[in-house]
């Protein structure tokens, strides 16, 4: 058998193979086991746990799927079967790669950007759901919300999530909700919903222009498509993604158990913080108290503590009054004496004075011979060139004045 399958493997692997689901069942190991089968035949197959891991959808018979693989031998029964490596829908392969495409010409745009997420409101005022009317997600999000937040309005915004018509309709809903927001009214929080399918089923959420409208959001939007393991374009520019309708609504709506025993926690808190300040402050005032006393012994204290300050500024008053009496006495009697000396240097200098200036008096010059000559307009002559022959001069001795004649006048050459 060993060498049938060697050949196997040698002539066709790896192999592609599309069929359609039969008998799909996953064993408590994680393997899961089926069948591929078309108009002409079927082939078993096998998809090991770590490669099932990967699915991106959930196998159920009767879906059209694409297999790749290798053809193998199974030894213990002599069957030939496929060890499936990937498994997805029929079609999917261009399906996806336009998902790709369109994922990052998106998120290129920063429409995927982390910092762009907003935190969903603690307590909304009203929920916003958009999604069909007769989706089975839309009663499991009013089952889960009327549970959870019966006093919250919720209001439903109407559109196909499945088909062409979906994508404009998705967009006109949420534009309703961005407008009526704005204008203060309904919803603070936007859940956009609708349950599981296929790729091409959830293609709506994929569309470009439905992901801008969701980035224009003036509230948080929480995008809750299809199961745990479906992902749409939608999931990436929502707020927050939740794994199933129902997911949606409870993170948007904590139960109102929860609030209750929040507020019960809260009440408590404030109760106990309004008795310790209350000990506190009792306990200040007792501080306060002993550190006051009576108000009869501040009072006494007090009066004796500015009787003492007035006898302490009495004595000082005495005591200034006293030191300058006694000052003004010292000055009396030295005052006289210091009349007197300075008088007496007075009376010094005045005769050192006189005598200085009796040096200096003319009279004493003219007693030694000299002569003071004066013209006749009384100008001092004091060159021989001021004289002139005939001139007639004044002359005063230290006795008297003579009045002189010039005969002839000459004056001493300069020596060089």
């Amino acid at each position: 058998m060993r060498a049938v399958a060697d050949t196997v493997s040698a002539r066709f692997n790896p192999v592609a193979v599309r069929g359609e689901l039969s008998g799909f069942s996953r064993a408590a190991s994680g393997h899961c086991y089926f069948s591929l089968k078309d108009d002409t035949g079927q082939v078993r197959c096998a998809m090991f746990r770590r490669s099932a891991e990967q699915l991106g959808f959930t196998p159920r018979d009767g879906q059209m799927v694409e297999a790749r693989g290798k053809l193998d031998v199974y030894g213990a029964r002599g069957d030939l079967q496929l060890i499936v490596e990937g498994l997805q829908l029929a079609g999917q392969g261009a399906l996806f790669e336009q998902f790709l495409k369109l994922k990052a010409e998106l998120e290129a745009e920063g429409l995927f950007n982390a910092d762009r997420k907003r935190p969903l409101p603690a307590q909304p005022r009203g929920i916003g759901v958009v999604t069909s009317l007769g989706a089975a997600a839309l009663r499991d999000v009013v089952t889960a919300l009327r549970r959870r937040v019966p006093h919250i309005p919720v209001v439903i915004y109407p559109a196909a999530v499945q088909g062409t018509q979906a994508p404009a309709e998705l967009c006109a809903a949420l534009k309703t909700a961005y407008r009526r927001h704005a204008e203060g009214s309904e919803c603070d929080v936007v859940l956009l919903v609708r349950g599981g399918g296929s790729l091409e089923d959830l293609w709506a959420f994929n569309d470009p222009t439905l992901v801008r409208t969701m980035a224009e959001a003036p509230m948080p939007v929480v995008c809750g498509v299809g199961h745990e393991t479906d992902f749409t374009l939608a999931d990436f520019v929502a707020d927050l993604r939740a794994p199933t309708p129902t997911a949606a609504a409870e993170l948007c709506a904590p139960a109102r158990e929860q609030r209750l025993g929040e507020l019960a926690y809260l009440r408590e808190r404030l109760s106990e913080g309004a008795f310790r300040h209350v000990d506190e402050q009792a306990q200040r005032l007792d501080q306060i108290t002993r550190h006051l006393g009576r108000p009869s012994e501040r009072l006494h204290l007090s009066q004796r503590t500015l009787s003492t300050l007035q006898h302490r500024l009495h004595g000082a008053l005495l005591l200034t009054a006293q030191q300058r009496q006694n000052r003004l006495q010292a000055l009396q009697v030295a005052l006289p004496a210091a009349l007197s000396r300075a008088l007496q240097m007075q009376r010094l200098r005045l005769t050192r004075g006189e005598t200085s200036l009796g040096l200096l008096d003319p009279k004493l010059v003219l007693q030694r011979g000299y002569a003071f000559l004066t013209d006749d307009a009384g100008t001092a002559v004091t060159h021989a060139g001021q004289a002139h022959p005939g001139q007639t001069l004044n002359a005063t001795l230290f006795d008297g004045h003579l009045g002189l004649l010039v005969q002839d006048s000459h004056t001493t050459p300069k020596k060089p």
